[in-house]
């Protein structure tokens, strides 16, 4: 489905050029070529659960483009990566709260895409056998809206990319969405269960659409969610 979306947007833009996707599936293809069609020439972007700075990634493309934003990592190995490899962006070494909580145990996994604030996930993975929890450390945690204020002096970001293992869906609640109305959002919607399975989380298209937010895109794994197109 991604791959239509891409070509039917290019059609619209007129950008018939071949691009290279940072992204697991061509999720900043789309967000890119979204963002023109809005006019957003420049934009501002807010990665919460940015992992590795390029792969997988859904911001890196827009960083070589000339743009910038908050990168938000709890993984200390992966943040000396990205400030080191995103110097123009800046980068935050925590987690986030839904709530008024300020400092919860992350799992550092084997593989690191897995890491979580979630025992349950963590321990239910280590059970499976496949992946192990390597570490557990303690990181300070803040509420996406403080962020938002406190690194966007007084504007919203243009574009949220939002993979945090297992609290996707409290986040997107814990969201002021009358405060702050980005245009764009990638939310991972699927959860893997250590069977392999995928479960779908209902409950992001729930507040999504209750807040005026449209699926523009979905593979299953990731959906990108526009207020307006």
């Amino acid at each position: 489905m991604i791959g239509k979306i891409i070509n039917k947007l290019r059609k619209i833009t007129g950008a018939a050029y071949k691009q290279v996707s940072y992204a697991q599936a061509g999720e900043d293809i789309v967000v890119q070529l979204i963002a023109e069609r809005m006019g957003l020439s420049k934009l501002t972007y807010l990665d919460i659960g940015t992992n590795h700075p390029k792969k997988f990634n859904n911001t890196y493309l827009l960083y070589k483009k000339g743009n910038n934003g908050v990168c938000v990592e709890p993984d200390p190995s992966l943040v000396r990566v990205i400030k080191s490899q995103r110097p123009n962006d800046v980068c935050l070494n925590v987690g986030l709260s839904s709530g008024e909580e300020s400092v919860a145990d992350f799992y550092v996994m084997s593989v690191n895409t897995l890491n979580t604030f979630s025992k349950e996930d963590a321990e239910a993975l280590d059970k499976e056998g496949t992946f192990k929890i390597k570490s557990v450390i303690k990181i300070p945690l803040k509420n996406v809206n403080n962020i938002i204020s406190e690194n966007f002096k007084g504007t919203t970001p243009n574009f949220i990319s939002l993979d945090v293992e297992g609290w996707n869906e409290e986040i997107v609640r814990s969201f002021d969405f009358s405060k702050f109305r980005p245009e764009i959002f990638c939310i991972e919607t699927a959860y893997f269960e250590p069977t392999g399975q995928i479960k779908r989380i209902e409950g992001i298209f729930d507040v999504m659409k209750q807040n005026g937010y449209h699926v523009f895109a979905d593979n299953q794994i990731n959906t990108i969610f526009v207020s307006k197109i």
